[in-house]
């Protein structure tokens, strides 16, 4: 039963994958353009995807909508820290070098560009690494 039910996030997670290769997201070309400030295809992109994140989270508070299975959408407050600028830094120094960020990888990976694995596995280390010792870094 728990298959079944998990089997939604996986057609989710394919028809994104999808769209991911057929706007070219997933391209290291277009990745590259964008940092080299030579294209404006994956900054248009990011900011259609901010706009209607803006939009839907607005609708969210505005029609207090709940979740599909009822519970109230809690969108709690986030505090900033000086932390955010440098994992943000090392984060697009990654995306720069790897011309990969997170949510492509597996899109990367099922078009066949294997290599992309090294990616993955370099990001679960980073995750790991940030989850083992974010306590000694600056908050």
């Amino acid at each position: 039963m728990k298959l079944i039910s998990n089997l939604k996030y996986m057609i989710v997670g394919m028809v994104f994958g999808i769209v991911f290769v057929k706007a070219e997201i997933i391209s290291w070309f277009r990745i590259q353009e964008m940092f080299r400030l030579q294209s404006f295809h994956m900054y248009g992109i990011i900011g259609s995807a901010i706009l209607v994140a803006m939009i839907s989270i607005l609708i969210i508070k505005r029609f207090k909508i709940k979740t599909i299975t009822g519970e109230e959408v809690v969108i709690t407050p986030k505090k900033f820290n000086k932390g955010q600028i440098y994992g943000g830094l090392i984060f697009g120094m990654g995306w720069a070098i790897t011309g990969a960020c997170p949510g492509p990888l597996f899109a990367q990976i099922g078009t066949g560009a294997t290599v992309v694995i090294v990616t993955l596995l370099s990001a679960v280390a980073g995750t790991w690494v940030y989850g083992r010792f974010k306590d000694s870094f600056p908050q």
